[in-house]
């Protein structure tokens, strides 16, 4: 079963430091910071299935 509350804290914390990124003028580093925890909140969802 995957775990939720996992991925949710990981794309929450993500979102979080992203905007702190964009307000500090670093819209790319945001958009790589989110990009890493969708693919690690993908990464948990597809493994919690094997």
């Amino acid at each position: 079963m995957p775990d939720y509350p996992k991925m949710y804290a990981i794309l929450c914390a993500a979102a979080s430091e992203a905007i702190d990124l964009i307000e500090a003028g670093s819209p790319a580093s945001a958009a790589e910071k989110l990009q890493a925890a969708l693919l690690k909140a993908e990464e948990l969802y597809v493994g919690a299935g094997e």
